[in-house]
């Protein structure tokens, strides 16, 4: 059986700009991996939908997969209704050089418990190379085992590992691995899945990039990033040339020229003109977007204007939870709510066993705190009248007395837990699905954890979600 799907949007998706359709070129489909989506973008004039994330491991969080159904819900609504080809398309972003983002996965073990599973580390003074330079080396080898052995074993479990192998190979870079699984997952659905860092996407990319050397964003440095001794690098405008952030080269504007005429991957667009560049090189209508990525695209306002390029309409993603049987079960028994498991770890299950303090136990307390509370503000008050300078020591020994009922109470907590480790460990498992280490699940397990447990079912279900959430306006 399915989890129980919640959604939890952050705004409907709305009714995006008209968009205005047109041809793809021939090198950006290129650098489309083959399937219905390129099929379609390939037959003629036609509008997408963008998304997209940097690579991560085992797909990287779930919200990962919530973008591309997002783009896939909201292309098949704007079809419909403007009755011409619209096709989702989910940008890798292979340019980004944050190993600390990628180079993990967290799952639920068999126990329900959160475990992370870490390709390797990075060292912080190394090179900062693109995602598309990493492969996944033999480090995927034991990281696929240790998925294997930590998840639950299931009539899904097999065929999870199989998808995930096919992509995450030793001789695959962790951006062409991460598309090649994303398209195994959602090809079939129409998703177009483009990576950018392809020789024959970057040579359409390389003049616009050219022109955004020619910006200077309000912290000083270009929205063009270049691919130095230290890797990927910001450049700052610098006496007619510009000077590597990190390791202090300096490059003439000839220089970057040769640079994006000879090697135009080593050339790419920040955060900022990412989205410009993708509405240069694509037809897009609408950009599905993370709350995070929807507060800094307003950033990018002067980066179109200056560029000549029209902005395409920001989408909010889907958002919601995977609420599963046993959390039902918890949560109905002891009526919470879903946020009621958003708290610090242990905040919920103190909360649930304080509840079942004996009746005359919990109102012995808070009597005793009231009259203490009571008792020592008529103190305070005679005190003030005979030396102010004492009401400070009284308000002392009242805190100091009423920290004591709260330690005997924290003990007796602490018995009731031990007297109920049962409840305290389901509370503890709840908790641990839905907000893993107190944040949200989208964010921290990967999809792989759930599709073990629920298999393609789960897929249809919240494409089905995502579907529904999409003719919203």
């Amino acid at each position: 059986m399915t989890p129980r799907i919640v959604p939890t949007p952050f705004a409907p998706p709305g009714t995006p700009g008209a968009g205005k359709p047109r041809r793809v070129s021939p090198e950006v489909l290129d650098a489309i991996l083959p399937g219905p989506g390129r099929d379609r973008l390939a037959a003629g004039e036609a509008l997408v939908v963008t998304t997209g994330q940097q690579p991560g491991l085992f797909t990287g969080p779930m919200y990962t997969i919530y973008k591309a159904l997002s783009a896939i819900g909201l292309a098949a609504r704007l079809e419909r209704e403007r009755r011409i080809p619209v096709v989702p398309v989910f940008w890798v972003a292979g340019d980004d050089h944050d190993f600390q983002e990628a180079n993990h996965a967290t799952v639920l073990n068999a126990a329900g418990e959160p475990t992370r599973i870490l390709l390797r580390e990075r060292p912080a003074e190394g090179p900062a190379w693109p995602l598309m330079r990493e492969s996944c080396g033999p480090e995927i080898v034991p990281a696929l085992d240790q998925l294997r052995t930590t998840t639950p074993d299931s009539e899904f479990k097999e065929a999870v590992l199989a998808w995930l192998l096919a992509a995450y190979r030793p001789e695959v870079s962790l951006a062409d691995a991460f598309a090649r699984a994303l398209h195994a997952l959602l090809g079939a659905r129409g998703l177009a899945v483009l990576r950018p860092y392809e020789a024959s996407a970057k040579r359409v990319m390389t003049p616009w990039l050219l022109r955004g050397l020619e910006l200077t964003l309000p912290d000083g440095l270009s929205p063009v990033l270049l691919e130095a001794s230290l890797g990927r690098d910001r450049l700052r405008p610098d006496g007619g040339g510009f000077v590597t952030r990190r390791s202090g080269e300096r490059f003439d504007r000839a220089a970057l020229e040769r640079i994006a005429a000879e090697s135009p991957d080593r050339l790419s667009p920040n955060v900022l003109l990412r989205p410009v560049v993708e509405a240069a090189l694509l037809p897009t209508v609408a950009y599905l977007a993370g709350p995070g990525e929807l507060q800094y695209l307003p950033e990018a306002g002067p980066l179109y204007q200056a560029l000549g390029v029209v902005p395409q309409t920001p989408v909010p993603r889907w958002s919601g939870l995977l609420v599963e049987g046993r959390v039902d079960r918890v949560s109905d028994k002891h009526h919470l709510q879903m946020g009621d498991f958003a708290g610090p770890p242990g905040a919920l299950e103190a909360r649930v066993v304080r509840e079942q303090l004996p009746p005359e136990v919990a109102l012995a307390l808070d009597a005793l705190r009231r009259e203490m509370t009571d008792a020592y503000s008529r103190l305070a008050a005679g005190v003030a009248r005979l030396d102010a300078t004492l009401e400070r020591t009284v308000e002392s020994a009242r805190n100091a007395a009423l920290a004591g009922t709260h330690d005997i109470e924290k003990r007796l907590v602490a018995a009731l837990k031990r007297a109920n480790e049962a409840l305290v460990g389901q509370l503890t498992r709840a908790r641990a699905s839905l907000y893993p280490d107190g944040v949200p699940q989208e964010r921290v397990l990967t999809y792989a954890s759930m599709g073990i447990r629920y298999g393609p079912p789960l897929l249809t279900a919240l494409e089905d979600e995502v579907a529904r959430w999409a003719t919203t306006s």
